[in-house]
């Protein structure tokens, strides 16, 4: 179906099979990603992921700051279909209704649960059993469109933000091009999203990174896999940030000490008191260090001082 003309928005990691997939197997005329941006003290450009694969692909490059006043280009390109995924900006209802087949949204999430930016994050810091990919309509809201297509992945306990948005990347553009022959064939029926099932995903902010230690330890656990590896949970011990990568729970449980206290160390963890259990937290990065499993942090310290400790204690 290569003489089906598609324009590609989106602008993380996880659209790039999504966009592979498109760049195989259609047309991709050109592709729309977020400005460029400045990193780090020297302000270093940095190109989105799906900028740097288009431009290896020598496909064009839109950078609109604002697309909902700078969509001509888009336009001009004459698509068949419009294929956004992680795009980050609301797309205007001029660009939306313009291709013959539609433009159609990869949403990692089963819609209408968890709409907007993290539904990955989310899912997992929700303890949610189960999660999936959306392709759907788009319209001019943040994830209401009409639903085409959906396909279901199981979160396993041990997931993480980072394996489980590997997954859904790669189920993301299965889904997509099993659906998109339908859509060209009118073979579809699609549904009407129901906003009272509706949950949202808002873009993880700095509040949401910060362990309360006051929680259920199983809450706790979801939280730190949930930002696992981007961007990472944290908890403050002695003053000093601490990074939390990876945990897991004990049973025991500790009625006479304080919420957030060290209270046993183990040989590759540190064992925290919860509101009901015990989280051993396994893998930190101390604030101005690299990253490192506790096992090797404890080779240089003087373990018995971390007993009685206790994490975000003013």
């Amino acid at each position: 179906m290569k003489k089906i003309k598609v324009v590609f928005m989106g602008t993380p990691l996880f659209c790039i099979p999504i966009l592979e997939g498109l760049i195989e197997n259609y047309d991709v005329m050109g592709v729309v990603t977020q400005p460029d941006k400045e990193i780090g003290r020297h302000k270093e450009i940095k190109y989105s992921p799906v900028k740097e694969l288009a431009l290896k692909n020598n496909i064009q490059v839109f950078q609109p700051p604002k697309i909902r006043k700078d969509f001509a280009p888009i336009i001009a390109l004459n698509p068949d279909l419009i294929v956004t995924c992680a795009y980050g900006q609301i797309v205007p209802k001029e660009l939306l209704d313009f291709p013959k087949y539609g433009c159609i949204n990869v949403h990692a999430s089963l819609l209408p649960k968890y709409r907007g930016g993290a539904p990955i994050h989310r899912a997992i810091m929700g303890g949610e059993e189960k999660t999936g990919i959306t392709i759907m309509f788009m319209d001019e809201h943040m994830d209401t469109g009409d639903i085409i297509a959906t396909s279901e992945v199981l979160i396993d306990d041990k997931d993480t933000v980072g394996t489980l948005h590997d997954k859904l990347s790669i189920l993301g553009r299965d889904l997509l091009l099993e659906t998109i022959p339908n859509i060209i064939n009118n073979k579809i029926n699609p549904i009407h999203q129901d906003d009272n099932e509706a949950s949202y995903a808002p873009i993880i902010k700095r509040e949401d990174e910060l362990l309360d230690f006051n929680k259920p330890a199983f809450a706790i656990y979801n939280q730190i896999r949930g930002l696992n590896p981007f961007p990472g949970s944290y908890a403050v011990l002695d003053g000093k940030s601490i990074k939390i990568y990876a945990a897991t729970i004990k049973d025991n449980i500790y009625t006479t000490k304080k919420n957030g206290e060290i209270v046993r160390i183990y040989p590759d963890g540190l064992g925290v008191s919860t509101s009901d259990m015990e989280i051993i937290l396994t893998e930190i990065q101390i604030e101005g260090k690299r990253k490192m499993t506790v096992k090797e942090y404890l080779n240089g310290i003087n373990k018995e001082e971390l007993i009685g400790k206790v994490f975000n204690e003013d």
